[in-house]
């Protein structure tokens, strides 16, 4: 199958499998301890059945919507992805390219392996967030801050998730470390994937850019070893509002499951809050975020806006999402599984497919305007 004929997020999934090495794919695909997260994340999207509405009119319909003040022509934020550059050269640039071309907005990650300045060169008219986490080193923070206030990203998300990182048990199966090092099964991957390691020579083994601050080198495993020391696992509710006092432009919490948790955020000004478990990439056997989704959007009450992030996968999922009160949802293996499948042609189908998977099924369960969605057209299977 060739990346034009995928007619799924799914099979864009197996070609990027049989395009990457199992450790790289696996990095991108896994989840934490059993993966149990994982599954939920996809299976409680699926215990939501349509209750569609018959003899509506939608020969025209509208699947755009409105994300923190700016139109977007799909209620979706391609999520945050580090080390995205395993699965294509400059996998970072290439994603941006593609959101900008669907029409959604891009986050770029701390951890992309592309440095914040040459996304922006690469995509000047795209929407650009930032994600960032809350380090030990605070001027690290605020210098990775002004950084992206400076190439005029619209948004700062901060991910409060990870007081220290989730253990992925396919990762330590397969040995995989940034920097990558030299296994009997990785070397026999290098040779099954013949074009990948031909990137990967070409362009270089990837690494965290923007910790590189131009005027020295640094090595993968000094940027890896700095980005984990660095992690804090002290940081409180008041570090939130320190970033409100260094940020004017919108900002998004992202990690929420907890409805308490929901309401302090919107006491300390935050524009959005993102409800997501990382992926399942943290703690195992925590909610869906899909699942707590509603929770949030009663305890917020529309004060702040909502994204849900975790196991879309179809159109359909972002139908459910929006009928559930979200404003948006966040994508980002998706878009991974896209650009692993086949660079810029692989991410661009992929989000072309979440766009026609969308609009097929605003016309077939009768609501014309993704806006319109509501409880009222979902039913839960138990």
């Amino acid at each position: 199958m060739k990346v034009a004929e995928a007619s799924t997020i799914e099979d864009l999934r197996a070609l990027a499998s049989a395009r990457l090495p199992r450790a790289v794919f696996d990095f991108i695909d896994g989840a934490a301890d059993d993966e149990v997260t994982l599954h939920w994340n996809a299976a409680d999207f699926d215990s939501l059945a349509f209750c569609p509405r018959v003899l509506v009119d939608v020969s025209k319909r509208d699947g755009s919507g409105t994300i923190l003040g700016n139109r977007s022509s799909l209620p979706l934020i391609v999520a945050p992805t580090g080390l995205a550059s395993l699965a294509w050269p400059l996998a970072d640039v290439v994603l941006a390219q593609a959101a900008h071309g669907a029409g959604v907005p891009f986050t770029i990650s701390t951890s992309s392996s592309v440095r914040m300045e040459d996304i922006r060169r690469a995509a000047p008219d795209a929407r650009l967030w930032f994600q960032v986490y809350l380090y030990k080193d605070r001027d690290l923070v605020l210098s990775l801050i002004a950084r992206a206030r400076a190439i005029d990203c619209e948004s700062l998300v901060i991910t409060v998730d990870v007081p220290l990182l989730g253990r992925r048990l396919r990762d330590r199966r397969n040995r995989f470390t940034v920097p990558l090092r030299p296994t009997g099964r990785l070397i026999w991957d290098l040779v099954r994937c013949p074009r990948w390691t031909g990137q990967i020579l070409s362009n270089g083994v990837p690494r965290m850019q923007n910790f590189v601050d131009g005027q020295r080198a640094a090595s993968v495993a000094s940027l890896a070893a700095l980005m984990t020391s660095n992690m804090d696992a002290s940081v409180t509710w008041d570090s939130i509002g320190w970033v409100r006092d260094h940020w004017p432009g919108h900002l998004v919490l992202k990690g929420v499951l907890h409805a308490e948790d929901a309401e302090r955020a919107v006491a300390c000004g935050v524009d959005a809050i993102a409800v997501s478990n990382h992926g399942g990439r943290q703690l195992d056997s925590v909610t869906s975020a899909i699942r707590a989704l509603p929770e949030i959007i009663s305890a917020v009450a529309g004060r702040t806006e909502v994204f849900v992030d975790g196991g879309i996968r179809r159109g359909s999922d972002i139908a459910k999402a929006r009928a559930l009160g979200a404003n948006a949802v966040m994508v980002g293996r998706a878009g991974l599984y896209g650009v692993g499948a086949g660079g810029r042609a692989g991410a661009d189908r992929a989000f072309a497919i979440l766009a026609e998977e969308f609009d097929r099924c605003l016309a077939l369960v009768g609501c014309p305007i993704a806006a319109h969605l509501d409880q009222s057209w979902l039913r839960q299977r138990e």
